[in-house]
């Protein structure tokens, strides 16, 4: 089995990849494909586009598929432990540094500077939300929809994975509003 090789591959993405999953699929090509020859380029895009359907992240479906195709299981969890290992330790250690400084004036700012920020970038992601909502199923169902979600969360407790569920069961049994295309049967 190749799993040095393979941990070494993937613990150099999980180092050098900075910005999530996809800033990680360049990185993951470049070792994978041509520079350890497990994937070629089309098995590559394949792999990518079937990943993309899934849920969950990118950045440990990729090195786990790959791994379990070069070591089997074994192969798939050193894969994945190489990939996740850095960024563990690099938040151990920011957590580890941040609670030993955190009645620092300063680092107590920006902790509360990031609330804000954060605050700003979920109103962003509602608006777009509500946009896209507004689109495909109208303004007046939008509004209806976000208010029974947001009762239902807020004021009764219910997990929000209950209500996107429900939402997701309703949205596949509700008949389709396509109109026939005129000369068709």
């Amino acid at each position: 089995m190749n799993l040095p090789p393979l941990f070494w591959a993937f613990f150099r993405i999980g180092i050098l990849g900075f910005g999530g999953g996809p800033a990680m699929i360049p990185l993951v090509h470049a070792e994978v494909v041509s520079r350890h020859r497990w994937l070629n380029d089309e098995e590559f895009a394949d792999v990518l586009a079937i990943g993309n359907t899934l849920p969950g992240p990118i950045a440990t479906k990729l090195p786990g598929y790959v791994g379990y195709r070069v070591g089997g299981v074994s192969g798939c969890v050193t894969a994945l432990v190489a990939i996740i290992l850095p960024m563990v330790v690099a938040m151990i250690a920011m957590l580890g540094i941040f609670s030993h400084y955190r009645d620092v004036a300063w680092i107590r700012g920006m902790g509360q500077a990031v609330v804000p920020v954060v605050m700003v970038m979920m109103a962003q992601l509602t608006w777009d939300f509500f946009i896209k909502s507004r689109a495909s199923l109208g303004w007046l169902a939008s509004v209806i929809m976000a208010m029974l979600a947001g009762g239902l969360i807020y004021w009764l407790g219910v997990h929000p994975g209950w209500v996107i569920g429900a939402i997701l069961i309703t949205a596949l049994l509700r008949p389709s509003r396509e109109k026939p295309i005129k000369g068709s049967a």
